[in-house]
């Protein structure tokens, strides 16, 4: 029996499938939630500035069709507990580094979007045996900080904001690459962002603000593609592209119509990619 438009939305869109939180201790003493779903290789998904785990929800159940997918959490998100604040997204990568340790993953494919990207290409480069294969969604070796973004910075750290807020509002249409129709996606991608405190969002921001692995990228030594949406405001597609051009053997793929979510928003496209990743790290691992 087909189950009803509506209430495969629900499904998509919601908690349910998550059940199977495995809460691991790493070698500090900090608990950490990890979310499993699926069988088969693993991929690792590194969720962005805001919304945490939860935001990959759609393509984590896309993804798990198929494969073992693994969403670790980041310092400032739930389901972390008893650390220091990062100094910078190089802790992060340290922390991660961790986690798949205690995992037992030894050379999994990771994919970062957008902050998480950031994040995917540190520990790449920190640890570049540890990597089978890369993928990167809306992610630069260099962050380069907008008028916008440091307004937005500066107003997350000062001011404390609701949720209906017309200025984060705004700010949510640009990840759509203009104003999207209403409708169950828009509304999910808003909930899930606001689950991350905006003090986080803002010290992510800073963060960003200082990285820059550009001088690193020769020390990446798995396959990687880097996706982009033509519509993307927030990273341009030219930027990404700059990226793929410096890293040795790494594919671009422009993605019609996407904004910088189009992880969420053109699943299918992003799943076929991936797949062609995977293929790659299993005939450079032969």
């Amino acid at each position: 029996m087909r189950i009803a438009a509506k209430r495969r939305a629900e499904w998509l869109l919601g908690d349910h499938g998550f059940d199977d939180v495995r809460h691991s201790v790493d070698a500090r003493g900090r608990h950490q939630d990890v979310v499993r779903l699926g069988r088969g290789e693993p991929i690792v998904l590194i969720p962005g500035l805001a919304g945490s785990w939860n935001l990959l929800a759609p393509l984590a159940k896309r993804l798990a069709k198929r494969y073992q997918v693994i969403m670790p959490t980041l310092r400032g998100d739930r389901g972390v507990l008893g650390c220091n604040p990062a100094r910078d997204i190089s802790d992060l990568a340290d922390d991660l580094a961790v986690t798949l340790e205690g995992l037992g993953l030894e050379r999994p494919t990771l994919m970062g979007v957008s902050f998480g990207g950031a994040v995917a290409l540190e520990y790449a480069t920190m640890y570049p045996n540890r990597v089978g294969g890369l993928a990167l969604w809306g992610t630069e070796a260099r962050f380069r900080p907008t008028i916008g973004t440091t307004i937005a910075r500066r107003v997350l750290e000062r001011f404390p904001l609701p949720i209906d807020n017309a200025f984060l509002n705004q700010f949510f249409n640009l990840l759509h690459g203009g104003r999207p129709e209403p409708g169950p996606l828009v509304d999910f991608i808003v909930e899930r962002c606001w689950r991350t405190d905006q003090s986080v969002v803002a010290h992510r921001l800073a963060m960003l603000e200082q990285f820059d692995v550009s001088d690193r990228l020769w020390q990446i030594d798995a396959p990687t593609i880097v996706m982009a949406g033509t519509r993307d405001v927030v990273i341009p597609p030219s930027r990404q592209r700059a990226l793929a051009e410096s890293i040795s053997g790494a594919s671009f793929r422009l993605i019609e119509g996407a904004g910088h979510v189009g992880f969420l928003t053109h699943r299918a496209e992003v799943l076929e990619q991936i797949e062609t990743l995977v293929t790659k790290v299993r005939s450079s691992s032969w």
